[in-house]
């Protein structure tokens, strides 16, 4: 493929990020450009400038790539989580928990308390989806209850479901980074732990200082304790390992049932479900669309253009593992999937690995961490869209807040240039 080929394969992204991105930095504002707006140029623009086949093939390509297994799946994901959050908000559920939080935790430990539980559980679970299911509707009512900022707090549990996406063992990236690279997750976490608690470290210093300006407003009365259960269930039955689909049903079941005991109209708890998974629609259709638009880009040779360019000039260990880091963080920007990522580049990175003699425990490592660095901070991931929708801001306005995958990606580029032999 020649450059000018792989740069029109790789352009329906530039297109994305410049109208997106740039344009909102330029007038100040993320709320001004749609995302949608931005992702449908960027695919009409693909759709234009894609090579071969007939205008109904390539809509065929979007239509094959916003249909996949993945993609239905996230969205049942979605469904589920907005019809549990609009029903555990309207019949006091989401409430009473920040409620009982604001009575016995301290003021200036909610934001540090907030992101070393969204570690926990999503240590926990491995998943951060299933984490940012779980609390990002209590950061945005702990935000409300606050006078804090939606995003910051928000933010927070993003930047904490994460930690424990990149490090449990049960979490999809680290079964696909040791599976590619040969090792076990044993040696991965432990090469993994090394550059991630730093960084976690660090953000909780700095979430320790700034949690001192948090003020609650009034002294939580009255608490209805039994309308805390929904969300136990579901934090509980999340900490367990059940499957997010699950746990998200026994939350819808379990508010239903106790809000109509409680004697709330069934038809008017119909009503909120239907509501919750409106509520829903356009980050629905966003995630379409980005699939769509990133089919066509690896269809068109794009993938493949970024993956040579980016292994051609290795010459040293160091410079091995800088482009297995820059290669799965790149790829990952292109699929918006940090599992499909690492599968993707896997089998490269160990020939890379092999060749530089780089032990398999780091190469797992950098997979896995570099991918959830950039699955953190684009604005268009799975995980970014749904907390902004539970929360109802911008997927952009979290970038200013988003410490710890910065400090992570800090870390990473300390521990590439302090270790460079294959026992480091």
């Amino acid at each position: 493929m020649t450059s000018k080929q792989g740069l029109l394969a790789i352009s329906p992204m530039i297109v994305f990020l410049t109208m997106y991105v740039v344009v909102s930095i330029l007038v100040g504002d993320f709320y001004r450009m749609p995302i949608s707006v931005a992702i449908t140029s960027a695919m009409i623009w693909g759709i234009i400038v894609h090579p071969g086949g007939t205008l109904s093939h390539r809509i065929e390509l979007i239509s094959k790539a916003a249909g996949s297994s993945n993609i239905l799946y996230m969205i049942w994901i979605f469904i589920l989580a907005g019809a549990f959050a609009t029903l555990a908000k309207e019949t006091g559920s989401v409430d009473a928990t920040v409620a009982l939080t604001l009575r016995w935790m301290p003021p200036f430990f909610l934001i540090p308390g907030l992101f070393i539980a969204s570690c926990l559980i999503s240590l926990s679970i491995g998943t951060s989806v299933g984490t940012v299911v779980a609390l990002a509707p209590l950061a945005v009512s702990m935000a409300e209850g606050c006078g804090g900022n939606t995003a910051y707090f928000t933010a927070v549990v993003l930047g904490g479901a994460f930690f424990g996406d990149n490090l449990s063992f049960i979490s999809d990236t680290t079964i696909a980074a040791t599976r590619t690279q040969g090792c076990s997750m044993a040696d991965k976490f432990r090469a993994n732990f090394r550059i991630v608690l730093p960084a976690a470290i660090v953000t909780l210093a700095i979430y320790m200082i700034w949690g001192n300006n948090v003020d609650v407003f009034s002294e939580p009365s009255d608490i209805r304790y039994w309308a805390v259960i929904p969300y136990l269930l579901v934090i509980g039955l999340a900490v367990a390992g059940i499957n997010v689909t699950v746990v998200l049903t026994v939350g819808i079941v379990s508010s239903f049932t106790i809000a109509a005991i409680s004697g709330h109209d069934t038809i008017t708890l119909f009503g909120y479900i239907g509501a919750g998974i409106d509520s829903m629609g356009n980050l629905i259709v966003i995630t379409l669309l980005a699939a769509g638009m990133l089919g066509l880009i690896k269809a068109a040779g794009g993938i493949d253009y970024i993956l040579h360019n980016l292994t051609r000039r290795i010459s040293s260990s160091r410079g091995a593992k800088g482009a297995i880091a820059l290669l799965v963080g790149v790829v990952n920007m292109c699929t918006a999937n940090n599992t499909v990522a690492i599968i993707t580049v896997g089998s490269l990175a160990r020939s890379i690995s092999e060749k530089f003699d780089i032990a398999p425990r780091r190469t797992a490592s950098l997979l896995d961490t570099c991918s959830c660095i950039v699955q953190c901070l684009i604005p268009y991931g799975a995980q970014t869209l749904l907390a902004t929708s539970l929360a109802g801001i911008s997927p952009a306005s979290l970038f200013p807040y988003l410490y710890y995958p910065w400090a992570l990606a800090a870390t990473v580029c300390v521990a590439i240039m302090i270790s460079h032999k294959k026992t480091a």
